[in-house]
């Protein structure tokens, strides 16, 4: 199809941030769980790293002082044999002066020292240091001599660090539960928000719906009670709009028909066929005005199988004995379920629309590459400026700045075509064609 309009969109970036209050509430509250309790975590490794550190200061001191005296009292040449006897998990001992100048040790470390030399009686010094390589607070040497003023230096081994598997499979675990009772308790908070939605955009031209179920918490049940009573009111309201109109348009057609009568007794012929031109235009407002109020409260019509190729060849056969030819190209040979009234009128509209402005007017019935139905109503007129492409659909709109309405007619027409095709589950969208003209395309859904 010559008219389709080819609408350019930029490439979507990845947000974390999640578009939906679903996703939003989800992630926030995920995420505080996750913090508080990895917080926890910290503080229960901090506690144990603490009192880790107090008993290795305690009892630490006391290994040392055994172990020296060990040594002291084994014959020089067999100490090193009783060194690996000696060693630990976390320290070990080497003989000899060590050849490199250390650093000076942490806080942690000369606490340790000052333990070990109480431990070892008055008169034994005992120094800490840190090697050159290393900036672990745990990773220091003690420095001391034996009685027999042989060097020896006891090297102390950071503890093992990290996570155990059993302990990453349980965070593992309760992050997994967190997220599942995190996406339970948003579904329970936000499913009301979407059964509202869904019970609103259910609402047809004619504002009637099923009433949503008054049950579930006590905010919830009032909201859906005050939904329910705000679509009654609309519904009863926009039927009160719809018999004002009807009894108005009912009235007026009394004295209009009256004043018709009475301009045929006028003598002055050019002011008789002024004053019936506005009359003719008075009762065409009145009865597009009651149509398009009656769009708004008509009763849904029951879809049926329709041929659309006969229906439109039908209605351009109307249009070609009224002296106004319509081309027709229609490629869908199926049936289709749909409101056939409904969609006449719709069709009718757009038709008589593009008469007004152009005299080569053609429909052109599809299948997209969807399998959705258009039906496109093209004309070569003067087509609509870009910038009022919207605004004509809404009632009342004439582009015409002359608002003259034997060209510009009343504004109604495509506004009720588009609150039909709505009724329809479809979409009117209008689009100036290349080459000059318009394209009224009417879009309904593949079940339709």
């Amino acid at each position: 199809m010559d008219a389709a309009v080819t609408t350019r969109t930029a490439p979507r970036r990845w947000r974390p941030w999640p578009r939906s209050l679903f996703g939003r509430v989800a992630l926030i509250l995920f995420c505080g769980l996750s913090a508080a309790h990895l917080l926890s975590l910290a503080l229960l490794l901090h506690d144990r790293a603490q009192a880790v550190s107090a008993m290795m200061v305690a009892y630490l001191a006391r290994d040392v002082a055994s172990s020296v005296a060990i040594l002291e009292r084994v014959p020089a040449a067999e100490r090193l044999q009783w060194l690996p006897r000696l060693d630990r998990k976390n320290y070990r001992y080497r003989l000899g002066l060590e050849p490199s100048v250390p650093r000076p040790a942490s806080t942690t470390a000369s606490q340790v020292a000052t333990a070990v030399a109480r431990e070892l009686g008055p008169g034994r010094t005992v120094i800490a240091t840190a090697p050159a390589d290393s900036r672990d607070p745990l990773r220091f040497d003690l420095r001391l001599a034996l009685a027999d003023r042989t060097p020896l230096t006891l090297e102390m081994l950071p503890p093992e660090s990290g996570l155990s598997p059993f302990v990453i499979a349980a965070l593992t675990a309760q992050f997994a539960l967190l997220g599942l009772f995190s996406w339970i308790a948003v579904r329970l908070a936000t499913r009301p928000l979407a059964r509202l939605a869904r019970a609103a955009d259910a609402l047809g031209p004619d504002l009637k719906g099923e009433p949503l179920k008054e049950d579930g918490p006590r905010e919830v049940a009032h909201a859906a009670k005050a939904f329910n009573a705000m679509q009654q009111r609309i519904a009863a309201d926009v039927s009160e709009r719809v018999r004002i109109l009807a009894a108005i348009s009912h009235d007026l057609q009394s004295p209009i028909t009256r004043m018709r009568l009475r301009t045929d007794l006028l003598d002055d012929t050019a002011l008789k066929h002024k004053l019936q031109a506005d009359l003719g235009a008075m009762q065409a407002l009145i009865e597009e005005g009651l149509d398009f109020a009656r769009s708004a409260g008509r009763a849904a019509e029951t879809p049926v199988r329709t041929d659309l190729a006969a229906l439109l060849e039908s209605l351009a056969y109307d249009y070609a004995d009224s002296g106004q030819p319509v081309g027709l190209t229609c490629t869908i040979d199926t049936p289709i379920m749909t409101a056939p009234q409904t969609l006449r009128r719709i069709v009718t509209n757009l038709v008589d629309n593009a008469l007004k402005f152009a005299r080569d007017v053609d429909i052109d019935a599809r299948r997209d590459g969807t399998g959705r139905i258009v039906i496109a109503v093209l004309d070569r007129g003067p087509g609509i400026p870009e910038d009022e492409l919207a605004a004509v659909l809404q009632p009342f709109h004439r582009v015409e700045a002359s608002r003259n309405r034997e060209t510009g007619g009343t504004g109604l027409g495509l506004a009720i075509a588009q609150r039909l095709a709505a009724s329809l589950g479809g979409e009117l969208r209008l689009a100036n064609r290349d080459g000059g003209g318009l394209a009224a395309s009417v879009t309904l859904p593949t079940g339709v």
